[in-house]
């Protein structure tokens, strides 16, 4: 309650306007039909009308029309019932239960209200406006009240009431331009008309949703966050706020999503070229740190799949930031040959605990404790690669080479391309069972077993695809039998650990170009 009564115009039960103040002292009481305790104090709230109606506006405020009425009838009252059912005062005056009792003294200072009811507080309720009227206090037989009884929640703080109401004040913290629909249109079938939808039904983005979004950040709803491309649009934290509650974010999630909007708005990630590009590269996200536990995200049993609701709306809520607000739609920028179902979602955390090996995020320079998120730009993915055979750590660690050297083609070697390697805890004790083998050792084992002679890289009958015969034919025999290894540079190589206890079954995300040209691995901390 603020140092002065918040002011007020409402209608009575006979449709007259009243409006607050009225310049005299005024008791003001919020009552709603269903309460108990209300209908209890509605008798004492009349004999104090009667006794002090000439000096002093005693007015009962209902939550409901209609529960006015029966007050009305119920009690015989006669005191104005004022109609708040859009329950707007109740919100400006703070109350949390009802009956809430306030006396507005001459001197027009709000007393701290009564809620509920404590007959001993009520009767010396009575006893001060009486004496500040200098009127005689009602005759009630107070002994033949109760000693104490409950109130009831008001009807305003009921969650969903309570967020709209806020997002409808004055102060309200949201921006955006607000969109009318029809009462008879069909709101999935209007979100999907209007093309705010990736192709699978979106939550409705309701103003009472927005700001129960909003709670999960400190950050100012209107801070510019990035600017998306290809539209180049500035994404604030409301704006990115409105494509989480789409995606089925809960509100915690949202700082995960604000940083990897940050993270993929870079120029080193190049979002526009990821789009644009028409092998079909998308986002794929990796979350470390504390609030992988926090939010409840998946980093074990089907950490790449469905069924986890953090995984799949985090990495979804970016999807449609970038859709909503940077205009990448296919057809338009999107120029994917094929696409991928990367374009839909992609997010999973690391299982840093079943790992033997520095986690990601601490890899590329950050504290265990923090949270971060890390973005790659991958084509293709999950990838699976068995081996339910190898007993050895070389063994193993050479399968994973094997299965990333299908990467785009065997025959192509020496990428500049990222590679997204996700190694089952089965693979990592195999690795390990002679003891330690690093993230170092098996990426250069990965280059080691990959290593071809360039000759079997030039164009040829099978595959036209490698090294031009016209530039093969320039190169010496030494030259053509100098091994390659698959990637450009161990670098290229990024390691995590995910995924069930059980089954021999490691995956890769194959990436898009690396480098000036194309995409670099970007990470952000989470501001939690």
């Amino acid at each position: 309650m603020t140092a002065t009564a918040p002011a007020f115009s409402l209608r009575d039960i006979t449709g007259e306007s009243r409006a607050f103040p009225t310049g005299r002292p005024s008791l003001i009481c919020f009552v709603k039909e269903d309460c108990n305790t209300c209908n209890l104090t509605a008798s004492v709230l009349e004999a104090f009308h009667r006794a002090w109606g000439e000096k002093a506006d005693v007015w009962m405020v209902g939550q409901s029309a209609d529960g006015n009425a029966i007050l009305k009838d119920r009690h015989g009252l006669t005191l104005p019932i004022l109609d708040d059912s859009a329950l707007r005062t109740s919100l400006a005056w703070g109350f949390d239960i009802v009956p809430a009792v306030y006396w507005i003294g001459a001197d027009d200072t709000p007393r701290p209200p009564l809620e509920g009811f404590v007959r001993d507080e009520w009767e010396a309720l009575a006893q001060r406006i009486a004496g500040e009227l200098k009127a005689p206090a009602p005759e009630l037989a107070w002994s033949e009240l109760p000693d104490w009884r409950p109130g009831c929640g008001s009807k305003h703080l009921d969650p969903e009431i309570h967020d709209r109401l806020l997002a409808e004040t004055e102060g309200s913290p949201i921006r955006a331009r607000r969109i009318e629909i029809a009462s008879a249109d069909d709101i999935d079938e209007f979100m999907f008309d209007q093309g705010f939808s990736d192709g699978l039904p979106v939550v409705p983005p309701t103003p009472e949703r927005v700001l129960r979004m909003l709670t999960g950040t400190k950050r100012d709803p209107q801070d510019i966050v990035a600017i998306v491309p290809p539209n180049m649009a500035p994404a604030t934290v409301e704006k990115i706020a409105i494509n989480a509650v789409m995606a089925g974010c809960r509100p915690e999630y949202l700082p995960v999503v604000i940083a990897a909007v940050e993270a993929v708005c870079t120029d080193e990630f190049n979002m526009h070229g990821v789009t644009a590009t028409t092998m079909g590269a998308s986002p794929v996200l990796v979350v470390n740190g504390p609030i992988r536990a926090r939010i409840g995200m998946n980093m074990k049993l089907a950490a790449l799949g469905n069924g986890n609701r953090a995984n799949a709306t985090i990495g979804r809520a970016l999807r449609l930031v970038i859709r909503n607000l940077g205009g990448a739609r296919p057809g338009g920028v999107d120029r994917s040959t094929l696409s991928s179902p990367l374009k839909f979602t992609m997010c999973f955390a690391e299982w840093e605990e079943g790992s033997p090996w520095d986690p990601l995020h601490v890899e590329r320079g950050f504290n265990l404790e923090d949270s971060v998120v890390t973005a790659f730009a991958m084509t293709s993915g999950p990838v699976q690669i068995v081996d339910q055979e190898s007993r050895k750590p070389d063994q193993i660690a050479g399968t994973l080479g094997l299965g990333l050297e299908g990467m785009f083609l065997s025959k192509i070697h020496r990428m500049p391309v990222d590679a997204l390697l996700v190694v089952c805890p089965e693979h990592v004790r195999t690795l390990t069972v002679d003891g330690d083998y690093s993230k170092a050792r098996l990426r250069e084992r990965i280059q080691t077993v990959t290593s071809r002679p360039l000759r079997e890289m030039v164009s040829n009958e099978i595959s036209g695809a490698g090294i031009p015969l016209a530039s093969a034919a320039k190169m010496t025999e030494a030259q053509l039998a100098t091994p390659v290894p698959k990637f450009a540079s161990d670098k290229n190589i990024h390691i995590v650990v995910a995924g069930s206890e059980a089954g021999k079954f490691s995956a890769a995300f194959h990436g898009w170009v690396t480098g000036a040209a194309g995409s670099t691995v970007v990470s952000r901390k989470i501001d939690c």
